[in-house]
């Protein structure tokens, strides 16, 4: 079965207007998956087509074979149900709703179960059970490395294997929820015991998250040629991060309260099958790397395990908004540029014999490039806050200051093909608990 099929079509074109406007995110060849909730009315699952959302199980009357079976176990509010029935049921989904979006003659019939995005509330879309936050970009590892280990920037066991923490699934919240700000142990400069306060170093991540669909077995390895057929989607994710209170708990396990307190992920999960013209060559090591044990390493991961995903964060204070200030553009890097393939990131985690379970999410760690301006975070940009970050209106910033607002993005360009959006992923930082 082809990975490239006609629902990439570049000719391919949607009765609704909206999805047909240049540089739109959700262009009929898009068609990620979501929960929206219409005022006092039940959770859905839907997809993003232009500036409407489709009722997927609504629809599954109009669709036909494996599409309407799928279609069917949408009729839930979450997409766990249609992310367990792995790869080929998802992709007949998106072919028979990309023919029923594409096809005139299905708009009368297909309207009714269309609502538009602005008139409902976009939701949590997954059921999360475990949430695995990865290390994978080198340029990142080591700018943070020479920030704490000026010596040692990058620990040697670095390019041997994909390096994570196991996060707080519980504490994943949609785009648009406000981020408190925590509170934890700080060791001050200069001071030998530690005090308990709101964090003042306060950061975001521009990260990829990876969500899982058909699950693995109990002590059972997915291996590197099989890791794609477990990836259902992704999003973008911020897993925002509280640097001082980091700095004094990382040692000796890794990092505890300064990340547990929220994870934000956008609302829309763009398919693994939507991103298949965009897959790539992962970012060539550098030689004299070691090259990847057996279980990290394919032909095809190498020649095709990377995404080509340019991602962005922007940032507005409180002031700049009152204002009508637009957001500035902080953060610019490439998902290509990661050391780590997702393939990668799967094949290790399950390799000592752990299950990866419908509706777990990975986060690929914060993506950096080769310079400053392709730093994924604060913490790089203004070198652990010796250096200021001018904002529109006069205002600087070494971290975020409460009444900031974050807001990640992301696109898929490539030639001969239409580009698509991961939409946004936002969040707004308010004060810390009294």
């Amino acid at each position: 079965m082809p990975a490239i099929d006609e629902t990439h079509d570049p000719k391919l074109r949607s009765w609704i207007e909206s999805a047909n406007a240049p540089g739109a995110d959700f262009p009929v060849q898009n068609l990620p998956f979501g929960v929206f909730q219409a005022v006092g009315g039940p959770a859905r699952v839907g997809v993003a087509v232009g500036d409407l959302i489709l009722d997927v199980a609504g629809a599954a009357d109009l669709l036909d074979g494996p599409a309407r079976e799928a279609a069917e176990a949408c009729r839930s509010d979450r997409l766990n149900g249609l992310m367990a029935l792995g790869r080929d049921a998802s992709r007949e989904l998106r072919r028979g709703l990309s023919r029923l979006l594409s096809d005139p003659s299905q708009r009368s019939e297909a309207t009714p179960h269309l609502v538009p995005q602005a008139g409902v509330r976009l939701v949590l879309p997954v059921e999360i059970g475990d949430y695995t936050d990865f290390y994978a970009s080198i340029f990142h590892a080591t700018n943070v490395g020479r920030l704490f280990r000026p010596d040692n920037p990058l620990l040697p066991n670095y390019k041997w294997m994909p390096i994570a923490y196991h996060g707080r699934a519980s504490s994943i919240v949609a785009s648009g929820a406000p981020v408190r700000r925590p509170s934890g142990q700080v060791l001050p400069p200069g001071e030998s015991q530690p005090v308990m306060r709101p964090s003042r170093s306060l950061d975001y991540e521009l990260e990829l998250g990876v969500y899982i669909g058909a699950a693995s077995e109990p002590g059972q390895p997915i291996p590197i040629t099989e890791a794609p057929g477990h990836i259902f989607g992704v999003c973008l994710l911020n897993d925002w991060s509280a640097r001082d209170i980091q700095a004094w708990e990382y040692q000796p396990l890794g990092p505890f309260l300064s990340k547990n307190f929220a994870t934000t992920v956008s609302p829309w999960v763009v398919t693994a099958e939507a991103l298949e013209p965009f897959r790539r060559a992962p970012r060539v090591r550098p030689e004299g790397d070691p090259q990847p044990l057996a279980h990290l390493n394919s032909p095809m991961d190498q020649a095709e395990g990377g995404y080509g995903i340019g991602m962005e964060a922007w940032l507005s204070s409180a002031k700049m908004r009152a204002q009508g200030i637009d957001p500035m553009q902080i953060s610019a890097a490439d998902a290509s540029d990661l050391y780590w393939t997702v393939g990668q990131m799967i094949a290790h985690h399950t390799s000592g014999g752990c299950a990866l379970r419908t509706g777990d999410l990975l986060g690929s760690g914060t993506i950096s490039g080769p310079d400053r301006k392709t730093a994924g975070c604060m913490l790089e940009i203004t070198a652990r806050g010796a250096e200021l970050v001018s904002l529109p209106g006069g205002e600087t910033r070494r971290f975020l200051e409460d009444g900031d607002e974050v807001v990640l993005k992301a696109r898929c360009e490539r030639e001969d093909f239409v580009g698509i959006g991961l939409g946004e992923c936002r969040g707004v930082v308010t004060p810390a608990q009294d």
